[in-house]
């Protein structure tokens, strides 16, 4: 045994040494307001900016940059029947866009979004054209084929315990085996419930079979182009214009009373979550971002959603005979679906185990998380968004093509939740990147339509933004990568 003594504990080497957090630690002006004031968390944001952590501050920057180009060459762009018409324009593919966000977070990707949800429009209105008889328009062969898919769907969601999804494509079947009559909310349901099983399958083909996502989604691609014609015909169209639900989805408003209410609803309710969970943390000592930061924070939502609100109650009416005022009804929904996806990835178990699975799927795996029923459940969360954003772009078109849902559609999607932040390469994104994305891409279609440019310049404009936005996405995962080196 050693006859030397062990060093004794000096009062300095007693005392553990203070730890400070990791840079990683801090999102989005998230600091311990104890150690830092206002002035030094803008500037650490600043700091956080230049080595990479960009967001989703190119595209606001790029909101502002078209709006105020297209001012300038359209007198017509700033009206407030314009903004209107921007607003439900491009609804239907920022809804298409959320839902693949969910799948871009795993680093996967859904290719089949735009036709699944042309197949749920066509289902949609065909049920409403035909009378709700499914089985004399489709033939018998062609509706126990489709029941058959229906039923698979039920049972590859089963096997993987997707208990939702099994049961809401139950729900679908039902409703159409038992010939339910000619009601816009059954013709809606139908359609959700038949997006919600081709995720089921979709997912079933990823997760468990193990075929690469963009295989996958590119072959289902084109088979539901195929079904979408089967169900319209070559060159055909459905006309769903004249049911006044289906059409007041995309084309109609809240009273001025129900705007005013929205308003409140939507600006009280972040003021008093934001706060709340601001001052709750604060007392508890936890991490927090600094107060004046907050308060600015929920003063400018209030302000913008007041002045939004207020200009959209104003008659937009070009005739007087006519009043055309309130917000249109796809603002509500679009906020009702930001608020439940915002709260799904931000505060449930679910949502922290997409974020872990994104950034690393070993670590996640070896961590006890299910990776296969994750990723087969943003396939279904996918494409039940899909079918929403179907019935919202039909609403707005009027009817229901062997075009819809086609490759435009699907490109805008995607390009909207990477326009707007979300990495391509998985575990970065939120729901309010499509909404942005979707805001640019928007103004952009929107924009070039009252120049009256050719479509091809349209393409090649979309497609310019979208590279710019990839190149955003690639070079600031590189600096970010060399910074934490």
């Amino acid at each position: 045994m050693s006859s030397e003594k062990e060093p004794a504990m000096t009062e300095t080497s007693a005392k553990p040494e203070k730890q400070e957090a990791p840079a990683g630690a801090i999102a989005d002006f998230g600091i311990d307001t104890t150690s830092m004031s206002t002035g030094e968390a803008i500037k650490d944001y600043f700091a956080r900016m230049k080595d990479g952590q960009l967001g989703s501050i190119p595209a606001v920057l790029g909101v502002i940059a078209l709006a105020v180009l297209f001012s300038a060459l359209s007198g017509d762009f700033f009206t407030l029947r314009n903004i209107a018409n921007l607003l439900e324009q491009g609804a239907g593919q920022t809804i298409i866009a959320m839902g693949i966000v969910f799948v871009l977070l795993l680093g996967e990707i859904d290719l089949s979004a735009g036709t699944a949800s042309g197949v749920c429009a066509s289902l949609m209105a065909l049920h409403y054209v035909r009378n709700g008889n499914l089985l004399g328009v489709m033939g018998t062969g062609v509706f126990i084929t489709f029941i058959a898919v229906l039923v698979l769907a039920v049972v590859l969601a089963l096997l993987q315990k997707i208990w939702a999804g099994a049961a809401v494509s139950l729900v679908g079947i039902v409703v159409i085996l038992i010939g339910a009559p000619v009601n816009a909310w059954v013709e809606m349901v139908i359609a959700i419930c038949t997006g919600t099983a081709i995720g089921c399958i979709t997912g079933f083909l990823v997760s468990k079979i193990g075929m690469p996502s963009f295989v996958v989604t590119l072959a289902l691609f084109i088979v539901w182009q195929g079904v979408i014609l089967q169900f319209v015909g070559e060159g055909g169209t459905l006309p769903i214009s004249t049911s006044d639900t289906l059409n007041a989805v995309a084309n109609g408003n809240l009273s001025i009373l129900g705007s005013w209410v929205l308003f409140v609803v939507a600006a009280g309710g972040y003021a008093v979550l934001a706060l709340g969970q601001h001052f709750s943390r604060l007392k508890r000592g936890l991490v927090v971002q600094p107060t004046p930061i907050v308060l600015a924070k929920v003063a400018a939502v209030a302000v913008l959603a007041a002045v939004a609100t207020y200009l959209l109650t104003i008659n937009r009416a070009s005739n007087d005979l006519v009043v055309i005022s309130g917000v249109p009804y796809v603002v509500p929904i679009v906020l009702a679906l930001l608020v439940a996806g915002t709260y799904v990835l931000n505060r449930t178990k679910y949502g922290r185990h997409l974020y872990a699975v994104g950034g690393n799927k070993e670590a996640a795996r070896r961590a006890g998380i299910n990776v296969p029923k994750l990723r087969t459940s943003v396939f279904v969360i996918s494409s039940s968004f899909a079918a929403i954003g179907a019935i919202v772009y039909s609403s707005k078109v009027g009817s229901v093509s062997g075009q819809s849902g086609g490759l435009n559609t699907l490109l805008f999607a995607v390009g909207a939740a990477v326009i707007g932040g979300t990495s391509l390469f998985g575990g970065k994104g939120r729901i309010m990147d499509a909404v942005i994305g979707g805001a640019v891409l928007a103004i952009v279609n929107n924009g070039l339509g009252l120049l009256q440019q050719k479509a091809a310049v349209v393409n090649i404009i979309t497609g310019l933004v979208l590279l710019l936005a990839a190149t955003v996405d690639a070079l600031s995962r590189r600096r970010a990568e060399a910074s934490a080196r």
